[in-house]
Formats: C-alpha cells, sequence, structure tokens
C-alpha cells in the first residue's frame, strides 16, 4: 500500500478499539514468567553452554600475549576464543567498534576473549585465569581536549540562513552560553543477552535487539554468512532505549562460538562489562547564542555543538531542533566530531534533541530573564508555522502554542515566583521551570501479515519488537479495528527475523510505522474477505465479528471456514514525507525545592503536555512518557559516566556507581495529550511520543533550579557542587 498524501475517513477513525486505554495483552505472560527473553529459552536449547566475555583492561593499545592454558584448562571449561581463533569477523557499518579486539585494542572493555564452560559460574571463574600482558598506547579520552582536532561529520554539514553574525552584533539583547552535557548510559534492566544455535549452516540466534532488519544484515556481514541463513528472534526486551538498535559482542562471540563447538551457546554481559563494552549517549559541549530585540522577537540564533567518538562513529545531533523549533531570520548550526578512544557513543533515547535542548532551552531562560519576560511568553512570541528559512515547506501539525498555554494554566504557572530565590518554605528553595519539547516524527516503510483462521481469529505477524513500549497491543487493536473484532479476538506474534519485515523500534518511529505495515495487510485482508464472500470491498462493512455487504451478512469465522486466509503487505511512505516538516511538539514543567543549607535539589512535581497526533493507546502513551520524563530527572540532577582521562574508561560502570532516578525520587508526573491528529503522517494519523518524553526535560529542571536559587548551573548534572557555594544565604532570626 502506498501512502502519499491525506485521504478520507478510514476504519482506524472509528475508534472503537484503536485510542482506547486498553491493558497490555502481553501483561499476564510478563507477570506471571510466562514471557522467556533471550537468555531464558532453556526449553528450545536445552543443551545449552555458557558463555562469558572478557574485556580489555587498557583504554588503547595492544596485546602484546595472551595466555590461556589454565583457563582452558579450568574444570568445565569447553573452549577459549580470541582473535586468534575465532577466524575472520568483519566489522558492521552500523557500530564503530569491532565485537572482538586483539591484537589491537580499540576501548576499554573491548571483547578480547569468550570462554565457554557447562555452567555460568565455571567460564566465569576461568575467565579470570587468563593472563594478558598489554602495551598502552596514547588514548584521546578528553573531548574538549580535542577540540582543536574535531572535524565537521560526513551526514552533519553546517547550515547557514540570513547573517547570523551581523544580526547577532547588532541585536539589543545578547546571549552567549557554552553548556556541557555528559557520557550517559542506557542502564536498561535486561542486560544484552545472546542464546545462538546452529543447525547444519543455519544460525538461530535468540536476541535481545530493537532492529532486527538492521542486525541480520550486520551480522551477515560481521560472520560472513549469507543473510538467508540466519535467523533472528526477539520476542521480549527488557529496556533498550537505542542500546540494543545492533548486534554486539554478546551476539557475534555467542554465534561464534555456537558454531566451533557444535553446542548452543548463552550470553549475557554482565553489568560492568555493559557500560564500557557496548555503546552510550556521548557528551557535547554546546555553544548557544540568541539575539532578540526588546520585545522577545528571536533575531539571530546560532548553536554549536562538540561531541565526540571512535573513528568513522556517528556524532551527536545535538543542533536538529534548533533549526526548526524557533523563527528568526538569521540561523546557524555548526556540529563538530572529535576522535575519541573511549567506548562507542551512540543512539540514546531522543538523540540529538535530548542532549541540544538541555543546552537551547537553558539558553532560551536566560534570554528570558535578560529580558525580563515570561518564558512561556517568549517561545510563543517565537513561533513559526513554517520551517524557518523555508516558507515552502509547512510542518504538519503544530501545536506548540496549544501545549505551552495548556501547561501553564494546568501547572499554576502564573503563580511562579517573577524573581529568583523568592521563595521560601522553611529551609527550601522553591522554583518552577519550564521548556518547550520537539523531537521528530521519522517514519520508515513497515511490513505485516495478517491470518484470518475459521475459528474468527486473526493473527498478526511481523518482525516488530516490544522494548516494553507496548507494541503488541498497538498492533492488536491496529488489527481489531480496520477487521471490526474485539482485541481478544486477535494474536499478534512479533520479534522475528522470518516475519515480514518492520520499521523497528528505534527513534520514535516504531508505533506509527509498524501500525501502519499493520493496517496495510489488515485492508488487504478486508478485500480478500469480500472477494471470497462475493461482494464489494470498497463497500463491505467490518463490525462486532462479522462483515456485511450486497445484503449478505457473515461472521468472520464462517468466511475462512474453508481455510485460513492470508494477506500480507507494505505500508510504503512517498510524497507526504518530502513536502512538509514531520515534528512531534510539546511542554515541560517543573516545580522543585533547594535546601538552602545543602544544594538538595527534590522535584515536587512534573507536568508533560504532548502533542503527537493521534494517540494510539494513551495508557502505553503516558507510560512512555512518564517513563521519559524520568530519564529527564536522571540526565538533570544525577547521571553521569565519569571519564579517567588518564586510562580511558568510565569509572562507574555499574549501577552502584551510576545513578539513575528511583521511586523516592520521582513525585507524581502529569500528562496531557493535546487532540490532534496528523493526516500527512500515515494512516494512522498518529506520530511517536516515547522521545518527545525527555527532550526538554532536564532543561526545565535546571531552569527550575534557577528560578529556586538564581543560580544558573550550564554543566550537566546539576549536582550540589556545581553551585552550593553560590546559594543565598539562609536568613537567621535573632
Amino acid at each position: 500500500m502506498k501512502f502519499d498524501l491525506p485521504t478520507g475517513d478510514n476504519p482506524i477513525d472509528q475508534l472503537k478499539v484503536v485510542g482506547q486505554p486498553l491493558n497490555r495483552i502481553e501483561g499476564p505472560l510478563k507477570v506471571t514468567g510466562a514471557a522467556h527473553y533471550a537468555y531464558e529459552n532453556h526449553e528450545q536449547v536445552p543443551d545449552a553452554v555458557y558463555g562469558y566475555i572478557l574485556g580489555a583492561a587498557i583504554g588503547k593499545g595492544r596485546i602484546a600475549q595472551m595466555r590461556t592454558d589454565a583457563a582452558q584448562d579450568a574444570p568445565g571449561v569447553l573452549t577459549v576464543i580470541t582473535a586468534a581463533n575465532a577466524g575472520t569477523l568483519g566489522k558492521s557499518e552500523f557500530n564503530a567498534a569491532r565485537a572482538l579486539g586483539g591484537p589491537g585494542i580499540d576501548h576499554y572493555h573491548q571483547a578480547i576473549a569468550i570462554v565457554v564452560a557447562e555452567t555460568f559460574e565455571q567460564a566465569r571463574a576461568a575467565a579470570q585465569l587468563i593472563e594478558v600482558d598489554y602495551v598502552k598506547g596514547q588514548g584521546r579520552f578528553d573531548l574538549a581536549a580535542e577540540r582543536p582536532n574535531a572535524q565537521i561529520p560526513k551526514t552533519g554539514p553546517d547550515t547557514d540562513v540570513g547573517q547570523f553574525d551581523d544580526a547577532f552584533n547588532q541585536a539589543a539583547v545578547q546571549i552567549d552560553v557554552t553548556y556541557a552535557t555528559p557520557d550517559q548510559a542506557h542502564a536498561m534492566m535486561e542486560p544484552h543477552a545472546s542464546t545462538a544455535r546452529w543447525q547444519g549452516d543455519q544460525l538461530t540466534l535468540w536476541c535481545s535487539i530493537q532492529l532486527l532488519s538492521w542486525s541480520k544484515r550486520d551480522l551477515s556481514i560481521i560472520l560472513g554468512v549469507p543473510p538467508e541463513k540466519i535467523r533472528l528472534i526477539s520476542p521480549y526486551i527488557g529496556g533498550g532505549f537505542g542500546g540494543k538498535a545492533s548486534v554486539l559482542a554478546d551476539a557475534v562471540l555467542a554465534s561464534v562460538a555456537a558454531s566451533q563447538l557444535g553446542r548452543p551457546v548463552k550470553v549475557a554481559l554482565s553489568r560492568p562489562l555493559m557500560f564500557n563494552n557496548t555503546t552510550h549517549r556521548p557528551a557535547t559541549i554546546q555553544r548557544v547564542r540568541l539575539g532578540a530585540d526588546r520585545s522577545g522577537r528571536i533575531l539571530a540564533i546560532g548553536h554549536e555543538t562538540l561531541s565526540g567518538n571512535l573513528p568513522g562513529g556517528p556524532f551527536e545531533k545535538a543542533v536538529t531542533q534548533t533549526q526548526v523549533l524557533y523563527a528568526g531570520a538569521n540561523r546557524m548550526t555548526r556540529a563538530r566530531l572529535a576522535v575519541l578512544d573511549l567506548p562507542e557513543g551512540n543512539a540514546m533515547r531522543a538523540p540529538g534533541e535530548a542532549s541540544g535542548m538541555m543546552a537551547l532551552e537553558g539558553a532560551m531562560d536566560e534570554l528570558a530573564v535578560a529580558l525580563n519576560m515570561c518564558p512561556v511568553k517568549l517561545r510563543i512570541a517565537n513561533d513559526t508555522q513554517v520551517v524557518p528559512g523555508d516558507p515552502s515547506r509547512p510542518f504538519t501539525t503544530r501545536a506548540l502554542i496549544e501545549c505551552l498555554e495548556t501547561g501553564a494554566k494546568h501547572f499554576g504557572w502564573d503563580q511562579r515566583p517573577a524573581a529568583p530565590a523568592s521563595r521560601r518554605e522553611g529551609q527550601w528553595l522553591i522554583g518552577m521551570g519550564m521548556a518547550s519539547a520537539i523531537r521528530g516524527n521519522p517514519i520508515r516503510d513497515s511490513a505485516a501479515r495478517v491470518h484470518l483462521d475459521s475459528n474468527g481469529i486473526i493473527t498478526v505477524e511481523t518482525d516488530m519488537t516490544d522494548i516494553g513500549t507496548g507494541s503488541y497491543t498497538i498492533l492488536g487493536q491496529t488489527a481489531a479495528e480496520t477487521l471490526g473484532v474485539s482485541l481478544d479476538k486477535v494474536v499478534v506474534r512479533l520479534g522475528d527475523s522470518t516475519f515480514p519485515t518492520s520499521a523497528g523500534s528505534a527513534g520514535q518511529r516504531g508505533a506509527n510505522s509498524s501500525t501502519s505495515g499493520v493496517y496495510a495487510a489488515s485492508m488487504k485482508l478486508r478485500t480478500l474477505i469480500a472477494e471470497r464472500m462475493g461482494i464489494n470491498p470498497a463497500t463491505a462493512e467490518f463490525t462486532d465479528g462479522q462483515v456485511r455487504g450486497s445484503g449478505k451478512t457473515m461472521s468472520l469465522a464462517h468466511v475462512a471456514q474453508n481455510g485460513t486466509l492470508t494477506a500480507e503487505d507494505i505500508l510504503e511512505f512517498g510524497k507526504a514525507r518530502e513536502e512538509r516538516e514531520h515534528q512531534t511538539f510539546g511542554a515541560h514543567f517543573v516545580q522543585v525545592r533547594v535546601d538552602a543549607a545543602t544544594g538538595e535539589v527534590r522535584i515536587d512535581r512534573m507536568l508533560a503536555v504532548c502533542a503527537a497526533g493521534r494517540i494510539i493507546n494513551p495508557k502505553m502513551a503516558r507510560s512512555q512518557v512518564i517513563g521519559a520524563m524520568t530519564m529527564g530527572v536522571g540526565g538533570a540532577l544525577m547521571e553521569e559516566l565519569v571519564v579517567d582521562k588518564r586510562h580511558g574508561f568510565f569509572v562507574n560502570h555499574d549501577l552502584a556507581g551510576y545513578e539513575v532516578p528511583v521511586h523516592a525520587d520521582i513525585p507524581h508526573q502529569e500528562v496531557i495529550f493535546i487532540d490532534e491528529v496528523d493526516a500527512y503522517s500515515s494512516p494512522m494519523k498518529a506520530k511517536g511520543v516515547g522521545e518527545l518524553g525527555i527532550s526538554g526535560v532536564a532543561a526545565a529542571i535546571a531552569n527550575a533550579v534557577y528560578n529556586a536559587t538564581g543560580v544558573r548551573v550550564r554543566e550537566y548534572p546539576i549536582t550540589l557542587d556545581k553551585f552550593l557555594d553560590r546559594l543565598p544565604a539562609i536568613a537567621t532570626s535573632s
């Protein structure tokens, strides 16, 4: 099915099932332990053995000698695989790091060996017996120090509209500030894990991977195996956030070991290994310049960002939102990428916007202060309904002003203290902050297969994954709505690369894209059903498990009485993606309290207002947004991978040292969805929302801290050591 331009009503618009806050259909499986994850498929592979990965102990250099005899002779050990006996391994295009290092070492904790034994404990114990002699190299571990050597990324050209320098220099009010964001870890609950089994030349890999089609392609390149000989199975994923978007060391080395042993091999990364061995959100240094007239109208907006990565790795696109969020005739963005020998930087929830908004929305708050203007009104004054610098390119929908006004009214923004550090409750300083939210609405072609059997049951099949987002349920809702049945009549099967190729779970594209693929297949099935009944597909009515048309009425079960009907289709996006700008918008409001004596920051309440097209399932969308808001709290106040700039590794590489928010850190969170549909986005008229919920949150918290204390912190996270000595003095009574 081709989707070019908006069409009239379709079955989705009935909103009998779609749009309803239904419970997860796979929920009972998860709470009873019946949902088996990548490491838990004991029934399929009862004879599996266990692999344990050893990571490099240096950040850059080479292995001079590795002694594995003691490990090989340890109890239960079946094999020890290193670069010397692993065979030829390629390198995928998606990842900058090699899955197996040696003799050269690209980064700290790069995998250099896998020990396979009958039990996990035996493999782990034997791995400690491997002796490695290293020759340390001169590594590049300091982002700021590498700024002079940074280059323009191949995929991130500079942008210029108008005359930025002249306009900024002539502006009545100027803001020129630099913000820094740290390296951050995905810290998902489920570790990276894989189970590999070979049957002849056919590889089956049970894995925790978000994008099966990409990963099948990459694994084929790495192993030198034709893609048709690889099957990936990823039915349930315990959190990913982009960190499981591709094949990493666990998948590659499990596959290699299983091939050599002729037995299935299970590999799960230990928690300390995950932080340095896998990918993370890279640190940035960002300079934002805003020039405005006295009324608050932005005349010049410039945003420059620096990030680092391994050679060939991607850059953090922290300037993306600045190109489209606010009006301004004179604009400039610059992105630079420095080569670092730290573990690989790659996608993490809202890559680009999450980091970029931490700087841009902080700078906007600073502009509001300089203008003595309400931060909400400043943003409203600089709204635009077309892409700045390209008036011929409108947004599909843009309800930013509605989000800002709705949020301000609901949150009680008029109670915000205008003067910083002016509201106290005992020893606590109270402040409010806000920020706009924006995140792209990317769509990718997505396919599905739908069956109707003689019991009237609809079965959906697609390689789409569920990373905790509710994919099972919203895909079931889509098929149920389109074919006129209740959700309990739909079975959804996901996460198998033998199923039709979907967009996968990444970049806020999964829900809208994959439901569109199911919609296309379901519409095709409607046609097959109508044709079997001998009625006109265009006028057939599907409702309550029955089909009506041309004076006939028949149950779906009866239609399939003589054999299952199957339809497969792909939703292909055409001109609708090219002619308009596809974005999601929102606003975040936060109230904080700061202890005037200790600098402790506590969050009192949070509100997110989101305009993200049709909300397919409000209950699950809310869960996504409050999860994103929670990650935003972490980014604002605590999350930071601390770099040892001497030896090139993240020091706090476990959940004891890398702090993430816990229940006690998070107050009541509210989410409001603006009622909108986006006919240009997809047949579902929906958009993504899971990453919109994090974009701007950290800045809103930082702005609230400023409002509470009068102290501006531009280096995230906002820890007390960065502002304690600048807090206002505590008044004492005589």
